[in-house]
């Protein structure tokens, strides 16, 4: 059973590199020939904790898509399709009762734990538990409908979700609870988020430790200074080919430090299959000439963005925010990117051809539906109303890939408008979470987000809602700190909109994403494409919107 499908506008159709051929995906037929060997990635930083409950990153939630399952999940196949939901840990997709506001999940039988322990309902309960003690990044925006999550919020340490997740042992059947129906419930439990764990995992955050795993790969080493290894889980028998495909390699070595330019090396020598972070822009040319059956070019629903922190100067002040956005050169980053064909300016919150977005741009000269060039006039003058000039800033950037060169960049532009700025480059292993935390005093930063399912509050709601705001947290992933009530009560409108009318939705979305623009909490830069670089061993390249190159799909010959 499907619940969300669509076909994708033909501006987000497969685009190619100058020379570069757009390959056809090919089929997925299990075949024992392809079984066995090792699966070699390489990126230049991990990411922070590997907990499913705390971790927030496209790195390792393409991981955890195979070694982890929700009740259900995103189908595990390529194109539109992969948007698709279908049953995982649950027998079937449930129909809802009492209005949309009751669930009831039959677990599978027999599922087991990489510990060799049954999955079971009591299970499921202290997953979601588990979700608010730790205060897991969207527990407030996302899982707040289940009953008993405000008193969960108050005080997560005494978490118990009465009445809100029940489990019955002789049924083997969960049942979910809503204050209120949720159009995008499913969608939420599809995320690695919802990835159901042993009762007895610490409330804690695991850091890196990895969890015991459902699917068909374990993590069995994690030094995030140097490798990550998956094995084959014993214990895993594939129970649906959509859900989670019993994978071909026997092991996935993810092996971390190289620089994105010797990342590119290795793929070509084939001492890698995959690399995680972009190539360098100097080394398309060589790729698209040489390499052009190993790139594959896709689609992506993101965004890379400054964010602006509008709880301390000098961007409390709305005018100093509106003249960065003026000020900024997004043909720059494009280029800084990898130049038009990897990326698009973008001046809004919503990345274009998802749900709900509809073309909108006041940050560039004569606006209108696209951003053209910077205006660097008003800029100034919306700087110097401000009262700004002179005001010491630091901009926050990560080391990976090309995001410390968009953050030197962004200094250079604040430095023309007035600022004193000066760029501090941390590494990507913990600039994510430090960015979030209000206790680090973060001015502005580099920073990018995919989406975690297709719907246009995944975005709004999750990024610049008040529920998303935790001052003092490495959790709080609404960086800039945006915080209106007028605006929280339209999402919350919308999200009950949804709920029967998703197209009406979808148009309330789009004037809330123009609303939001207008108040500049950010500097959105550009909407990037996807560019897997893979190795000439690399077979059955298979791609999900969801969660890119499918790590169980693919072979090595």
């Amino acid at each position: 059973m499907t619940l969300r499908h669509w076909l994708r506008p033909a501006g987000l159709a497969l685009l190619a590199l100058t020379g570069m051929a757009a390959l056809a995906r090919p089929g997925a037929a299990q075949a024992a020939d392809h079984t066995g060997g090792t699966l070699r990635l390489t990126s230049a930083t991990a990411t922070g904790s590997i907990d499913p409950g705390i971790n927030y990153t496209v790195q390792f939630w393409q991981v955890l898509f195979v070694t982890n399952d929700g009740l259900v999940a995103f189908d595990h196949t390529a194109g539109a399709a992969s948007n698709d939901i279908v049953a995982d840990l649950a027998t079937s997709i449930p129909k809802p009762e009492d209005g949309g506001k009751t669930y009831v999940f039959t677990l599978r039988k027999g599922i087991k734990f990489s510990t060799g322990a049954e999955v079971t309902p009591d299970d499921v309960v202290a997953t979601f538990r588990r979700l608010f003690k730790i205060s897991s990044p969207n527990a407030a925006s996302w899982y707040n409908v289940i009953v008993g999550a405000d008193a969960c919020l108050k005080t997560p340490a005494t978490c118990t979700l009465a009445g809100g997740v029940v489990a019955d042992d002789k049924a083997n059947t969960v049942t979910f609870h809503l204050t209120e129906p949720d159009a995008e419930f499913f969608d939420k439990l599809a995320t690695p988020f919802a990835d159901i764990l042993p009762a007895d995992t610490p409330t804690k955050d695991l850091g890196t430790i990895p969890a015991a795993a459902t699917g068909p790969y374990m993590i069995t080493t994690n030094d995030p200074q140097k490798e990550m290894i998956l094995k084959r889980n014993p214990y895993f028998k594939q129970w649906s080919a959509e859900a989670q495909p019993a994978g071909y390699v026997d092991e996935i070595d993810y092996s971390f430090g190289l620089t994105p330019e010797d990342e590119v090396t290795a793929v070509e020598n084939g001492e890698q299959d995959f690399m995680f972070d972009n190539p360098p822009t100097d080394r398309l040319g060589q790729m698209s000439q040489k390499y052009t059956k190993q790139i594959h070019l896709e689609p992506l629903f993101a965004i890379f963005y400054a964010a602006m922190n509008v709880n301390m100067a000098p961007f409390d002040n709305k005018d100093a925010r509106l003249a960065v956005n003026y000020a900024f050169n997004r043909r720059s980053a494009v280029n800084i990117w990898g130049g038009p064909r990897l990326a698009v300016p973008n001046c809004q919150i919503l990345p274009p051809g998802f749900p709900g977005y509809k073309p909108y741009c006041p940050y560039t000269k004569n606006p209108g539906a696209h951003w053209t060039a910077p205006d660097m006039a008003k800029a100034k003058a919306l700087m110097k109303s401000s009262g700004q000039i002179g005001q010491k800033v630091t901009v926050i950037a990560s080391d990976r890939s090309s995001m410390a060169q968009l953050g030197t960049y962004l200094t250079s532009v604040l430095n023309e408008l007035g600022f004193k700025a000066t760029l501090k480059v941390i590494s990507g292993n913990i600039q994510f979470t430090y960015i979030q935390n209000t206790k680090n005093n973060v001015q502005i930063s580099v920073t990018d987000w995919y989406q975690d399912y297709p719907a246009p509050s995944d975005f709004i709601n999750v990024l610049l809602s008040c529920g998303s705001f935790h001052p003092g947290s490495d959790a709080s992933i609404n960086i800039s700190g945006f915080c209106d009530k007028s605006i929280d009560a339209q999402i919350n409108k919308n999200l009950k909109t949804a709920v029967t009318d998703p197209a009406a939705a979808n148009a309330e979305w789009a004037v809330l994403d123009h609303e939001l623009t207008d108040q500049a909490p950010w500097v959105t830069m550009f909407t990037p494409k996807q560019l897997d670089f893979v190795s000439s061993r690399l077979g059955n390249y298979t791609y999900s919107d969801q969660f890119h190159m499918i790590f169980s799909k693919v072979w090595v010959h």
